[in-house]
């Protein structure tokens, strides 16, 4: 079966995604719950992963990739609904940055995600239905517990080092600050100790243009047989623009018209860069759930590392040994440089170990997907160094 019929996605083949994925699965019953900062419990739920090399005797060498906003598990292999090579494929792969001839690589997707680990597409086991909004709402912290229990189920006690970028990187600076002793050394690229006002605003946005959309049925379209693909598309299209820079926008679209020689004067595409965000609204819908969109948005609002300790972020690390490097780029405006500094501050003031670089680009947010040499010289140097402390060879 080919991922995708006629240049669009099949609907039924997505639809199977969020309860059966082309991926490894793991099911936890009872005996082992996922406890969510909402006071909520799953009782039952799976996450579904990809993993990539081999893992050494010692189990010594799995990195753990987190995956931002929009992406999946889907880290190095061809994605089975699109057809398209892995979201990080420039990044992860043999005798890449993060070698998969040297390292042995685990992606999961997110709680609240919709590539098969527990999320509002998934089938509730209390109804046989969708869960819809009845799932309960999830939280950074929430996904990264769900990933400590597959770790625990790998028998991985502790990750040569955990990276993302974006949600990615909230992530790998949650994975530090609950469980130091399990991230011998931490990525966290492009993002910040919590999520700024701005973001909040940008995402409640998206979130309105979701529920505004008469087929989003509140929340009940897959059980009703409907689609809000117009709210989650005009989401995305808001959420690219700030994915990108200025000056990446003006490189690539400037004020070019597409496939015209004059203005229409009316309300098609006249402009190329108005054809390109139609263009990531409709190929977004075709993957992703709107419900999810709405819960996994809201789980990085809710982010804020420091407010457990009184809102004082160094002492969040207060006493850890993990090795951190930091990387933010000088276009991102999603997540300025002053975000990544203010962590890289509170590390030195713990007294951690930390590096931290800037890269100077114009890719914008979206830079740590983006070919960054200098991304990939880091992010090579930095596995390796931690590598060679940890005694592997």
């Amino acid at each position: 079966m080919t991922p995708r019929d006629n240049g669009r996605i099949d609907a039924a083949r997505a639809r199977q995604e969020a309860d059966r994925p082309s991926s490894p699965l793991v099911l936890f019953g009872p005996d082992r719950p996922l406890k969510l900062d909402s006071g909520a419990t799953l009782d039952r739920w799976q996450v579904a992963y990809q993993t990539y090399g081999t893992l050494n005797a010692d189990r010594s060498n799995a990195v753990l990739v987190c995956h931002a906003l929009t992406g999946d598990q889907h880290v190095a292999n061809v994605h089975p609904l699109t057809g398209k090579n892995g979201w990080w494929s420039r990044m992860v792969g043999p005798g890449k940055p993060v070698d998969t001839d040297r390292y042995f690589v685990i992606c999961p997707n997110v709680i609240g995600g919709c590539m098969g680990t527990t999320g509002p597409a998934s089938t509730n086991p209390d109804t046989g239905q969708p869960y819809g909004l009845d799932l309960p709402l999830v939280t950074i912290p929430d996904m990264v517990r769900a990933q400590a229990i597959l770790l625990d189920h790998l028998g991985i006690a502790t990750a040569l080092a955990v990276v993302g970028g974006s949600m990615g990187g909230m992530q790998v600076l949650q994975w530090a600050a609950a469980y130091p002793e399990r991230v011998f050394a931490a990525i966290p690229i492009a993002c910040g100790a919590r999520h700024s006002s701005q973001n909040i605003a940008f995402h409640e946005v998206g979130r309105q243009a979701v529920m505004a959309d008469p087929e989003w049925a509140k929340g009940r379209y897959l059980a009703e047989g409907r689609s809000p693909r117009k709210g989650l598309a005009v989401a995305r299209m808001a959420a690219h623009i700030t994915y990108m820079s200025d000056k990446s926008l003006h490189a690539k679209f400037g004020r070019q018209l597409q496939d015209r020689d004059a203005p229409t004067f009316g309300f098609d595409a006249d402009f190329q860069i108005e054809s390109y965000l139609r263009h990531q609204g409709v190929t977004f819908v075709e993957r992703f759930d709107a419900n999810s969109y709405l819960y996994v948005t809201r789980a990085m609002d809710y982010f804020d590392l420091a407010a457990p300790h009184g809102g004082r972020l160094s002492e969040v690390f207060r006493g850890s040994k993990t090795r951190f490097c930091i990387v933010s780029f000088t276009s991102d405006w999603l997540f300025p440089t002053e975000d990544s500094k203010v962590v890289t501050r509170a590390l030195i003031a713990s007294g951690g170990n930390v590096s931290f670089v800037e890269i100077d680009t114009d890719g914008g947010h979206d830079a740590f997907l983006l070919d960054e040499p200098e991304l990939f010289a880091t992010v090579d140097g930095f596995l390796r160094a931690a590598a060679h402390a940890r005694g592997i060879a």
